[in-house]
């Protein structure tokens, strides 16, 4: 299997095959981090001629109209070949700056190669990176289990059986569940009951939930 066809699913071609810009260049990527290296722009002198000659005979009307569209022409019959050269350069030039790994036959960058192994870092992590990694991801399990049991413990001293009023009945607000209510600063634990059945009931209650008993009418 030729070079050409194991790089052809891991670069871009940026050539162009007329114009004054004309020439070849491509662009091969890591198929891991997806970083890019570009080749070196190298001129395809036909094309530009094509392009040249193309812009003189807009300024002058059309006179060098026959001669653009001959270099027109021949760029055009010549440019396969001059792109196929181009590209068995570009893929040696490639060949220094990425690695085939053995096991999942996928070009990588130096950043994604581990030369001790001669593999890429998928197939064969550094170990002492992995080792890092774990490291680090013990530490926060640890951290969390400890950061838990804390909770618990202090779950366990917070008053869990004193009802709070979490809404103010003077202004409906959320109170904060301190003693005061954090918007108007109304004292929170002034209670109001029934005068039928002596439930609590809230100040802005029309009825007792309770028994139903009319209030403040």
């Amino acid at each position: 299997m030729s070079e050409e066809v194991r790089f052809g699913d891991n670069y871009t071609d940026l050539s162009s095959e007329s114009g004054v810009n004309a020439g070849f260049q491509f662009e091969f990527f890591c198929e891991h981090c997806n970083d890019t290296w570009r080749t070196p722009f190298v001129p395809y002198r036909r094309g530009q001629l094509s392009g040249w000659l193309g812009k003189a005979s807009d300024l002058l009307g059309g006179l060098f109209g026959g001669a653009g569209d001959v270099a027109s022409g021949m760029a055009e019959s010549g440019f396969g070949a001059a792109r196929d050269a181009a590209f068995r350069e570009a893929v040696q030039m490639a060949r220094g700056r990425f690695h085939r790994c053995g096991t999942c036959a996928q070009y990588v960058c130096d950043r994604c190669w581990n030369r001790e192994r001669g593999l890429c870092l998928q197939c064969a992590p550094d170990t002492d990176a992995e080792i890092e990694a774990a490291r680090a991801r013990g530490e926060t399990e640890a951290a969390i289990e400890e950061a838990t049991e804390e909770g618990r413990s202090r779950g366990k001293k917070r008053d869990v059986k004193t009802a709070k009023q979490l809404v103010c009945p003077a202004c409906g607000e959320k109170s904060g569940g301190g003693k005061f209510c954090a918007a108007c600063g109304a004292k929170m634990d002034a209670k109001a009951f029934c005068p039928e059945c002596g439930k609590p009931v809230a100040k802005s209650d029309a009825f007792c939930r309770e028994c139903g008993h009319r209030l403040n009418g």
